[in-house]
Order: structure tokens, then C-alpha cells, then sequence
């Protein structure tokens, strides 16, 4: 029998579920090369094809975060809660509490570049006991908030498109059955395109992300360009001291609580950043590449967004108009206020294409996630839904199960505006919390148990970690205010976050408790390997002794043949 030469995890700069002194086994018949070592020693076998560069991971990633449609659908957050102060220095606040949340969270990819993520990451890191819970919770809050990507995003999308037509007809008035019918189709689309072979969706997605790019760079140019306020007896532009000075009176909280809670969004926006994370398995150089391409997504994006915030609040006439407008988007009523009604629709226009790609780039992210989780038996019919399609190689099963999931969420549509907007706040708010499980277990309970991946904060580490955190505890209560208070709190202006995310991680802490903490260990890995002279596959001890050889060479005993591995 052939000899394969395997690294011990002790040797792989990984942090892993497997013990440091275990052997992954290749039974595959073909040589890995250093990518598929490196999955290897964090359990697992390679199952994708690496054709994802770290441009093209940084491209899905960088559509996934969406600027322009992103920052388009979340107007009515960001403007008005706390108006042009939330806009301008608000955003800034805000990134450098995300920038370290990505920081850390590229750090955690560089040691465990795997589909699985934050829910390995807080496996591996939690305290001796706590993994599976902590690994539970994190992977279900994650979960949620992929899956609710693509409806919100699509959901932007079809708004704006209705938008435009009620622009060009005055007399039409978008109804919310055609607003979910035009949403369904569009979730459709994309689950079509997410099916696709890896390196089909590489090419997609390099073309969508250099359009988003573009049409952004358009958009911050074409608004301070084409505008024109003085029908209204303005200047070009508002003071700078009104810009940074004035806060809308959004909310009925104090001024300082309004800015914070226009955070939402910000942090939904920026919630795209982790998409390289879940596509490491089909990356090349991936703990290198992929970390870079989260880093890079978080400070590019954050850059770039604040320049969109900067120019529509310079621009902006009335807040009040804009957010209450008949069009039913506030930023297709912001553009009609300062441009020329051919302007308006060239802008929707891009928005609406950069939106297109958007959405189908949150569902191939969330897909991958879905696929990460069943591998490990986490939902139910979890065979189904890890399924690997032989023709495309991809995890079409876990794509049209999240398809009609998100199908079924786009009937808060019905409810009004503030129901159908708790996909928005269920959006920032699951996703910052799973972020950030691994980086807190990462700071206060790790120790000398974490091994940095090539990528890493070095000294830096422990105080970004410590930052990250602090920001997304104090913004996840937060981000669950209603917007009015006192006699004026009812069904109809409640905010919703807490119902639509609280009820199901409720359940899944209920589930934890009656069921799965005996049934759910965590990672469940799919690689032979060897541990304590014992051949181990998906956790089962097979046969076998080992015995130590020279230069830590273990050679095993297996079908009367001899399988070595060790140093190479």
C-alpha cells in the first residue's frame, strides 16, 4: 500500500477540535497539497474545489456587504433615527468598533479556515465542557442571520424596482402582494445562480462585485454633481456644521441613545464581512487569503460607506419628506428631491443591479453555512441538506433549503413596515452575535490554548478582542429599542427584534436543554486519523495499533497492508 506523509496537528498552524498529537489519514488517493493539510488537521476532508482567489472571495464578500443597495434599503435607519450627525460622525463611531470585530474575526479564519467558522472557532475555544453549548448557540445565531440576508436584501431590491415605477406613473401605488410576489421571483433567481458550479459563480461573482465598485463610485461622483437644491432656495450644499451638528429628532430617546440605535444601519451593512470565512474550504492559500479578504472587505467597505453617508447628507434637503414619501423608499425620495427624474432612475438603476448581485451573494454565503452545520448534524434531515451535488459540486440541497426559508420569512410583508423590518434588525443583531462569541470566549477564557494562523493581530490580539466585544454588547440590547415610548408603544410600533430573534434562539436553547445536549458534541469530524495509536473515523475507533517510529513517523496496521504517516 501507497505511503502518505502527513503533518500532525501539533505541526499545522491551526487551532483544532482534534487533540495536537493526532495524524489525519489521506485515503483519497491522490497527494494534498498544503490547503487540503491545513483542513485536515482541523478534521475534515476536502470536499470543494479550490477555484476561489482572494479576489474572487473578496469579490462574493464585498457584494454580499452591498454598499450602495445596502446603504439605499437601511436609509430609513440611518437617516432617521439621528439624521446627518448619525451619518457623518455616528459611522465612524460605529467602524472602529466593526473594524476590530473583523480584525479578530480574521484572526480566528487564519487558525480555522473552515465553512463551519465562528461555530467551530467557539467549539474549539470554549472552556472545557461549554464547546458543544457554545458551539450551538453561535451556529444558530449565525444561521439566522444568513438566512434572513438574501429575503431583506431582495426585499430592498423589489422596493426600489416598484420605486421607479411609481416614479415614471405618479398614479401607481406599489401594493404589498406585489411587493412579496416581485421579492419571491428575484429569491428564486438566486437560488438558480447559487446552484451553479464553483467556478461559474467565481466568474459571476468577479463581474458583480467590479459593477457594485463601479456603480458606487458613480453614484458618490453623479449625486454632488447633478444636484440641484435651489428650487427650494438652498445652497448646493448643507452647513458642515448642520452635517455634523444636527440630530434628527427620530426617536423619542436622548440624543446620544438615537445616534447608537442608527447604528443598525451600519452594522447590517457591514454584516457581510464573514462571507470569506464560510467560502475558506473553497479558497486557495485559504489561511492566509481568507482572513485578508474578511479584513479588507470590513475596512474598504467601511471607507467607501462613509463617503456615500457623507454625500447624501451634504445633500439631503428633507429628512422628514424623504422618510415618509408615498414611493415608500426613502432613498429613491431623497434622490427625487435634488435630481432630475432621468438622473433618479440611472441612479435606482445601478443601485438596483449592485442589489441583484447583492442577493445572490448572501445566498451562496449563507449556503455554504447551512452546509457547514448539517455536515455536522445540527438541523433536522441534516443528510439532506450536507450534500455535496457530484455534477456541480456545490451544496445545491442547502441553498433551496434556505430558499424557502426565506421565502416564508418574506410574509412579514403583510404585517407593515415595522414587521417586515425585523429581518433587518434580526440581520445585524444575529450576525454581531455570533461574530463576537468567539472572540469574547478568545479574550477571557482561552489563554495559551489559542495558536495564531499566519494571519494574526500579534499584540495587538487581546485588546482589539477586548473592544470588539464590548461594542456589540453594549449594541445588541440596543439594537432592540423601539423607536417610541410611553403611551405611543404598541403592536404596530414595537420593535420586533426581540420577538423575531429572541423567539427562535429561545427555542433553541429550549431544544439544547430537552434533546440536543445529549445527542450534539459539537464538530463532528469526517477524517480518518490517528489518535493515542488508535485509527479514529468520524469519531469511531476502527482497529488498529500504532506504535511510535523514528523521526515521529506512527505507522498503522490496516488490511494487512502498511499505512505511514509523520514528518515529511
Amino acid at each position: 500500500m501507497a505511503s502518505n506523509r502527513r503533518l500532525s496537528v501539533a505541526q499545522e498552524p491551526v487551532t483544532s477540535v482534534l487533540p495536537d498529537g493526532d495524524i489525519p489519514l489521506n485515503d483519497s488517493g491522490k497527494e494534498w497539497n498544503q490547503d487540503e493539510e491545513v483542513l485536515a488537521a482541523l478534521g475534515y476532508k476536502p470536499e470543494f474545489k479550490r477555484e476561489f482567489s482572494l479576489w474572487t472571495t473578496f469579490c462574493i464578500s464585498f457584494a454580499v456587504l452591498g454598499l450602495l443597495p445596502s446603504f439605499a434599503t437601511t436609509l430609513f435607519y440611518g437617516m432617521g433615527y439621528a439624521g446627518t450627525a448619525g451619518m457623518s460622525w455616528g459611522w465612524l463611531v460605529a467602524m472602529v468598533g466593526i473594524q476590530c470585530v473583523a480584525g479578530s474575526m480574521a484572526e480566528l479564519c487564519s487558525a480555522m479556515p473552515t465553512s463551519g467558522g465562528l461555530y467551530y472557532a467557539s467549539a474549539v475555544l470554549a472552556p472545557p465542557g461549554w464547546g458543544p453549548l457554545a458551539s450551538w448557540v453561535t451556529g444558530w445565531s449565525n444561521w439566522l442571520g444568513q438566512v434572513t440576508g438574501a429575503p431583506s436584501v431582495n426585499y430592498g431590491t423589489a422596493a426600489m424596482i416598484l420605486a421607479c415605477a411609481s416614479i415614471q406613473n405618479p398614479s401607481y401605488v406599489p401594493t404589498n402582494y406585489q411587493t412579496f410576489l416581485l421579492t419571491v421571483l428575484l429569491m428564486w433567481i438566486h437560488g438558480i445562480m447559487a446552484s451553479l458550479p464553483t467556478r461559474w459563480l467565481a466568474k459571476i461573482n468577479n463581474v458583480g462585485s467590479t459593477f457594485n465598485i463601479i456603480a458606487l463610485i458613480i453614484v458618490l461622483i453623479l449625486i454632488p454633481a447633478a444636484c440641484d437644491r435651489t428650487a427650494y432656495g438652498l445652497g448646493k450644499f448643507n452647513a458642515s456644521s448642520a452635517v455634523w451638528g444636527d440630530i434628527y429628532q427620530g426617536t423619542d430617546f436622548p440624543d446620544g441613545i438615537s445616534v447608537l440605535m442608527s447604528f443598525i444601519g451600519i452594522i447590517w451593512t457591514m454584516s457581510g464581512f464573514d462571507s470569506p470565512f464560510h467560502l475558506a474550504e473553497e479558497c486557495s492559500n485559504a489561511n492566509i487569503a481568507s482572513p485578508r479578504a474578511i479584513f479588507l472587505t470590513s475596512a474598504v467597505g467601511g471607507t467607501f460607506g462613509w463617503f456615500l453617508q457623507l454625500v447624501v447628507a451634504y445633500t439631503v434637503v428633507d429628512i422628514t419628506g424623504a422618510l415618509d414619501s408615498s414611493l415608500g423608499q426613502p432613498f429613491a425620495a431623497y434622490l427625487v428631491q435634488i435630481l432630475p427624474q432621468r438622473i433618479v432612475l440611472a441612479v435606482l438603476s445601478l443601485t438596483i443591479i449592485a442589489g441583484f448581485a447583492m442577493g445572490q451573494g448572501c445566498m451562496i454565503a449563507a449556503s455554504r453555512v447551512t452546509f457547514a452545520y448539517a455536515r455536522d448534524d445540527c438541523f433536522p434531515l441534516s443528510k439532506y441538506w450536507k450534500h455535496v451535488n457530484t455534477r456541480t459540486q456545490t451544496p445545491v440541497n442547502a441553498v433551496w433549503f434556505n430558499n424557502v426559508i426565506g421565502t416564508l420569512l418574506l410574509f412579514l410583508i403583510f404585517g407593515g413596515e415595522l414587521a417586515i423590518g425585523a429581518i433587518f434588525s434580526i440581520g445585524a443583531t444575529a450576525a454581531f452575535v455570533a461574530f463576537t462569541t468567539p472572540i469574547f470566549i478568545r479574550v477571557f477564557f482561552v489563554g495559551s490554548r489559542f495558536r495564531p494562523g499566519p494571519w494574526n493581530l500579534g499584540r495587538f490580539s487581546m485588546p482589539i478582542g477586548a473592544v470588539a466585544s464590548a461594542f456589540v454588547a453594549l449594541m445588541v440590547p440596543i439594537l432592540s429599542f423601539p423607536s417610541v415610548t410611553g403611551s405611543a408603544l404598541d403592536s404596530t410600533t414595537m420593535n420586533w427584534t426581540c420577538v423575531v430573534y429572541g423567539g427562535p434562539m429561545f427555542l433553541v436553547l429550549v431544544w439544547w436543554i430537552v434533546s440536543a445536549r445529549k445527542w450534539f458534541k459539537g464538530p463532528k469530524v469526517n477524517l480518518g486519523h490517528l489518535m493515542h495509536g488508535r485509527e479514529v473515523i468520524e469519531g469511531k475507533e476502527v482497529g488498529g495499533e500504532a506504535s511510535s517510529g523514528d523521526e515521529g513517523t506512527v505507522e498503522l496496521a490496516k488490511d494487512g497492508g502498511e499505512v505511514k504517516v509523520g514528518g515529511r
